[in-house]
């Protein structure tokens, strides 16, 4: 094998699966009896995911319906960044974002990790917000994605374009 064997950690997620799991969570918010009356809704807002309803312990299931959707259709809740419960008039809200891309901080952490205590001969580039790791041996990059896996960043990571 002459060539290099490389590929890609990214963290993105499919919007299209975010979408299906906002309309089973505000399906199951409408039909669920302990949310009879307390006005809990689930939408997008814009990029982000309005939750809202009557008090702060139902306002609170709202999100765990929606992570528990999300779990459901594969999606890290690493990507999930979901504010904290406020009062807003007589309704309480919560905002919530997805996360997507490496930042660079994140970036040369895992590069660092690599560096530090990956095989020898294992080379990772930063490029934009994804990072390529690249080596002459296939069981090195194999190597690396368990390191990355067993480091439990705070955000989620996913490998792409294995070659």
């Amino acid at each position: 094998m002459a060539s290099d064997s490389s590929f890609d950690i990214v963290s993105k997620y499919d919007r299209q699966e975010v979408d299906n799991a906002l309309n089973m969570a505000a399906k199951e918010v409408g039909q669920r009896f302990d949310f009879k009356g307390t006005d809990a809704s689930i939408r997008w807002s814009g990029e982000l995911i309005e939750m809202e309803a009557s008090g702060e312990e139902r306002v609170k299931a709202v999100l765990d319906v929606f992570q528990s959707k999300l779990i459901k259709r594969g999606i890290s809740l690493k990507a999930l960044d979901a504010g904290d419960p406020r009062l807003s008039g007589k309704m309480w809200k919560i905002t919530a974002s997805m996360k997507q891309g490496i930042s660079q901080e994140n970036a040369k952490k895992i590069t660092k990790l690599v560096r530090d205590e990956g095989p020898k001969g294992v080379k990772t580039q930063i490029q934009g917000d994804e990072l390529r790791v690249s080596s002459k041996k296939r069981d090195d990059l194999q190597a690396v994605q368990k390191l990355i896996r067993d480091a439990d960043y705070d955000f989620a990571v996913q490998f792409t374009n294995y070659r």
